[in-house]
């Protein structure tokens, strides 16, 4: 059985100015196959129609047309039943009582998934232990920090051994050593054989945690594969760097970017699709003593600009 399957699902916004009315459409149509224990990464610009996706396949929004299945449930029509096979983690909504101690929050969970009082306990100190927060237990939510309140979120949403996991911007706002925390229990989530839907705009959430990518751009799929491939697709330039025994001079070549140049060293960028590869490097080591040469992708936060570059400046 997949994790997640969908045909056509489309959803239309309906919206009403007065007497004028008019339509957005969200979804437009989109076709997916997740299988169980994949961690996959939903990615594209704002408005492209993630969240709205997401709130279909957890039973949140009925669909315009098409359809979906989430562990062989309709999600808005077996929402209660589908609410105890998967968790949710949403960065910017909190499902902690903010005035309760953690511990306290993770048991009313238990009661609220119908956990026996006893199962509900163990998976509290279990998780609590597997993420490093057992002293954090009696704290009031408000005072922990944002990092330790994710940590938090995302052991909530595995209190009742979900089998998807949905995630939405889940280190927003957060610093590098908390996202680095939160990015390492989502990994161990996917380990232990959760399903990981992931939506992100920060390439390190992307990059640490998913192994597949599906790009969405007006409701659309436009990209589905691999995350090493997702440079290749929308990005075919390539970053040389070197080092000269002897001092250098920029080189004028054409197709090839100087994007920084020192006394002995220099990193350029050119595109593989207009010069091949083998050219360049050749051609580099014709001018320069060279001892040092690294030829590398760009890093994933490129691509993921050129996406939203693009999506700005489509007419």
């Amino acid at each position: 059985m997949l994790a997640v399957r969908t045909e056509g699902l489309r959803k239309v916004f309906e919206q009403r100015r007065g007497r004028e009315r008019s339509s957005h459409v969200a979804v437009a149509g989109i076709d997916l196959q997740i299988e169980q224990g994949e961690a996959v990464a939903f990615i594209g610009p704002n408005g492209a129609g993630k969240s709205t996706t997401i709130k279909m396949l957890t039973g949140i929004l009925h669909p315009s047309s098409g359809s979906a299945e989430v562990l062989g449930l309709v999600p808005w029509q077996q929402r209660q039943r589908l609410a105890l096979q998967i968790g949710t983690v949403f960065g910017q909504r909190s499902q902690l009582w903010f005035h309760l101690p953690a511990g306290d929050t993770l048991r009313l969970l238990g009661a609220i998934y119908e956990l026996p009082t006893d199962v509900a306990r163990w998976r509290s100190e279990e998780l609590a232990e597997r993420f490093a927060l057992r002293e954090l237990l009696t704290v009031p939510v408000r005072k922990l920090s944002l990092g330790q309140r994710m940590r938090f979120e995302i052991a909530a949403s595995l209190l009742h051994q979900p089998q998807v996991l949905f995630l939405d911007e889940p280190t927003v706002g957060l610093d590098v050593i908390a996202k680095a925390e939160v990015r390492e229990v989502i990994r161990e989530a996917n380990q232990g054989g959760a399903t990981v839907f992931l939506t992100s705009h920060d390439a390190g959430d992307i990059e640490s945690i998913a192994r597949r990518a599906i790009v969405i751009d007006h409701g659309a799929i436009v990209f589905d594969g691999k995350v090493s491939s997702l440079r290749r697709q929308w990005l075919t330039d390539k970053v040389v760097e070197l080092r000269s025994e002897e001092e250098v001079t920029p080189p004028e070549m054409p197709g090839v970017v100087v994007e920084k140049a020192s006394r002995y060293g220099l990193r350029l960028r050119f595109s593989a699709q207009d010069l091949p590869v083998r050219q360049v490097v050749a051609d580099l080591l014709e001018r320069y003593p060279v001892y040092d040469i690294t030829i590398s992708d760009p890093p994933l936060e490129s691509v993921i600009a050129a996406i939203y570059q693009r999506e700005a400046t489509r007419p």
